[in-house]
């Protein structure tokens, strides 16, 4: 019965990380380029979607890379290019996995999407 206790314990986290993160919000149009000012990120969900935060969590913008990107994945480190203030469609990064030192090709981002708290 312990043992069934720990093993449910253990799960309950792994379960509650892949809840939906946009869960309870509201796309709105997607836009070119981001203030990297105001955000915190980026957020590696799995191999299609990035999500930067807008202050306190009231805007997080989805983003991805275009095509396909080796080691985008949870728990990988991006290499971001930035230029200048803003965060931009086809801006640059690369992936580091856990355990390497050599970086992966360059990937591209997509458009960003603004999603926000659906109001009640």
């Amino acid at each position: 019965m312990i043992r069934a206790l720990t093993l449910v314990a253990l799960a309950l986290p792994l379960l509650a990380a892949r809840s939906d993160p946009l869960a309870g919000r509201v796309a709105g149009a997607p836009v070119n380029c981001i203030p990297l000012s105001q955000t915190n990120g980026p957020s590696i969900i799995d191999a299609h979607t990035i999500l930067y935060t807008e202050g306190a969590g009231r805007r997080v913008w989805k983003t991805g890379p275009v095509g396909a990107c080796p080691s985008l994945e949870p728990l990988s480190t991006m290499i971001v290019d930035v230029y200048g203030g803003q965060l931009c469609r086809n801006d640059r990064f690369r992936i580091l996995t856990p355990g390497t030192s050599i970086p992966s090709a360059y990937c591209r981002f997509t458009e960003f999407t603004p999603y926000t708290r659906a109001t009640r």
